[in-house]
Order: structure tokens, then sequence, then C-alpha cells
């Protein structure tokens, strides 16, 4: 009994979310259990990939499904690939495909600030402070520039037109999402992407890349300024020293 209800906490939020855009879990696709995994890490990662496979294993076995989502996804953290940055000219192509007021927070926030899709989708209201020009994504306090502050505007104008007595605390709403408090889901961020080109955690990783070879190959600095673990600052640093044939520390 406690093994199960360790299974169900750990994957009733996600089970939520599907529910937003599927009726039935047959519907469920690999690419929505790897969004995720991609977006856990360490245990967290290893107890919702355990509980998500142990639920379609039972699922397959009785006939509920007709393929197992979770199969080849492993509950362990891989290693990381190096990071590469977008080819020339994505990123533009993202900027001019971006074209709704949501749209183009969400490529904002990933594209200036690296913020993580959950965590532009944990984003509350009070984590905008627009007046003094703060902006608090990830766990970190930034400056909000000019071009993401005119974003959020315009989009803010847009929230308080379509949806003017929604309760929900979040930054970013739905149609669904305005009549409750729950963040818009990893399906309705991925939809927002669309014909960019780009994934957001692509350009994520093209934003801190793009420090590391601004500044240099400082790990320290970009986990200050990223609020990244000391191992993927490094990692970033690494890839930067090779895309500017820097030697390594030592060498």
């Amino acid at each position: 009994e406690g093994t199960l209800r360790n299974y169900l906490r750990a994957a009733q939020p996600h089970l939520v979310t599907w529910s937003d855009s599927y009726d039935h879990l047959r519907e469920v696709t690999r690419e929505d259990v790897r969004a995720v995994a991609d977006a856990l890490k360490g245990l967290d990662r290893k107890r919702t990939l355990v509980a998500l496979r142990s639920l379609f294993g039972f699922a397959k076995k009785r006939g509920r499904i007709f393929r197992n989502p979770t199969t080849g996804i492993r509950p362990g953290n891989p290693d990381a690939p190096i990071p590469t940055p977008l080819r020339p000219g994505q990123l533009r192509r993202a900027v001019a495909v971006a074209v709704t007021p949501a749209g183009r927070v969400v490529l904002a926030l990933a594209a200036i600030h690296a913020g993580r899709p959950n965590a532009i989708a944990a984003l509350k209201l009070d984590d905008v402070d627009v007046p003094n020009r703060r902006l608090r994504v990830g766990g970190i306090t930034r400056i909000l520039d000019d071009t993401t502050r005119q974003v959020i505007e315009a989009y803010l104008a847009e929230r308080r037109e379509r949806w003017p007595h929604t309760a929900n605390p979040h930054l970013l709403i739905t149609q669904r999402t305005a009549h409750d408090k729950r963040p818009v889901s990893p399906y309705w961020m991925r939809t927002r992407m669309r014909g960019l080109g780009a994934t957001l955690n692509q350009i994520r990783i093209d934003r801190q890349l793009e420090e590391a070879l601004a500044v240099g190959p400082d790990p320290l600095h970009l986990a200050v300024v990223f609020g990244i673990s000391e191992s993927t600052a490094v990692g970033y640093a690494a890839a930067a020293r090779q895309l500017l044939e820097l030697p390594s520390p030592g060498a």
C-alpha cells in the first residue's frame, strides 16, 4: 500500500496535466513522457519515471493501451550531451514565427532569460514586477529588460481583456486554466513553439552557451547568472572553450 501511494503521488500531477489534452492513457506519447523526464532531476526524476513505467506497464498488460510510451526511457539521469548553439538564423526564424502575445512571452523567457519550460509555466504574476523592472524565473531574480517588459505588458493587456475575472495566479493561462489555479500544461507550452524551428530547451541552451561565449568560459559566472548546477555550468564552459578553441585549464 505504501508503494502504491508513493507511485500515485509521483504520477498524479502529470496525469492531471495530460487530462487537459487527452481523454485516455493510450493517447499519451513517448514525447509527453520525455518532456516530464527532461523537466526533472535526480530522485524526483527516478521516482516519477518508475511510477509511470509501472502504471503504463500495468495498462499494457491488461490491454488498456496499445503501446507503452515509457519504453526505453531510463529512470537514471543520462550523461548530458555537450551543448551546441542553434544553427544560423534559427533564433531569427523563431522570433518571426512567434506572433501571439503568449508565444512572444514564452520565447522571450527562454531566449533572454534561459527559463526552463516548467519554470516558465510555473511563473506567477507576483514574479513579474514591471514598475521596478524585476523578474523572478526559476528561482533567480533578474532585471526586466525592455524586450521582455514589452512582450509581457502586451500579453497582460490581452489577459485582462480575455479573462478579467480569473483568479489563476499564474502569468500564463489558457481558456481552461482561467477557471482554476493550475499552470499551463507541457502540451500547451510545446504548441507555442510549433513552426519555430527549435524547442524551448534548445533555445534555453543556446542562451546559456551565448553567455559563456560572451563573458568567457567561467562556470561560476554561469552558475550564478542562470542558477544551474556546478556540473552543468562546467559543461557549458567546456563547450564554449571548444568553440573558442581555448586550451583546457591546466593544459
